[in-house]
């Protein structure tokens, strides 16, 4: 085994791959996915939206190409499309209770809907294959709960807004948003410059001569009750 992995490495080390880091904007995947609300209770609806990434396009924000509930499966019904949007309503406490004992709940307890999504690039898709991508969204139901207000949201100190940046090419420009992050994950990423400790709540960007001083800054965080919030900018080095 030892012998199998060692030529799986050097075989990687002799393409001389270029591996997209994880803060890197500019290649085709689903970012984040978020449920507004992430936590219903019978009779409410919440929405399923996404955060897109591409290759050769700005970041985007829209409704998934293709849901559909993974599990539990007796719940399959309360996921429909509705005028482009995909929502999901959550069920009477009768069939709540069906799908605690499917999945082996205690009575009572907030019963975790998973929903699958898929998304094209850039065209839209009606199923789901090898040529787009893919990623799960827990609605918890049963109980309430809203996504996270992300706060103190800080640029070098100063409040970003909602205007495009610039800034500076020489030096660290300094993100910040306040968070916790032994409980809530916290991901900076950009397509203009280069990110530095991209999942803190602390992060800072650099701008190095071979770097691109124009694109898009996303800031995406996810707190511990499965809530999710995100904002984008456009920036530019000067």
């Amino acid at each position: 085994m030892r012998y199998a992995l060692l030529l799986v490495a050097l075989a990687v080390g002799a393409c001389d791959i270029d591996i997209d880091q994880p803060w890197e904007l500019e290649h085709d995947r689903i970012i984040a996915v978020r449920a507004e609300p992430p936590r219903i209770l019978p009779g409410e609806q919440s929405r399923i939206d996404l955060l897109a990434g591409f290759q050769e396009m700005p970041v985007t924000e829209r409704a998934p190409d293709v849901a559909q509930v993974v599990s539990p499966m007796i719940l399959a019904s309360t996921l429909a499309a509705d005028n482009g949007a995909w929502v999901v309503t959550a069920p009477s406490e009768d069939q709540l209770a069906a799908a605690r004992a499917e999945l082996g709940l205690m009575a009572g307890a907030p019963v975790p809907l998973t929903i699958g999504v898929a998304a094209a690039w850039p065209n839209p898709v009606t199923s789901i294959d090898a040529m787009h991508f893919g990623a799960t969204k827990v609605i918890w139901l049963g109980e309430t709960g809203a996504n996270p207000t992300m706060a103190g949201i800080t640029i070098d100190g100063n409040d970003p807004g909602s205007t495009d940046l610039v800034i500076p090419k020489d030096g660290e420009t300094h993100l910040f948003v306040e968070g916790d992050d032994e409980k809530d994950i916290v991901n900076w990423l950009t397509s203009c410059g280069e990110m530095h400790d991209f999942d803190s709540h602390q992060a800072y960007l650099t701008v190095g001569p071979d770097d691109p001083t124009e694109g898009q800054l996303a800031l995406v965080f996810r707190d511990e009750r499965g809530g999710v919030a995100w904002r984008i900018w456009n920036i530019r080095a000067q």
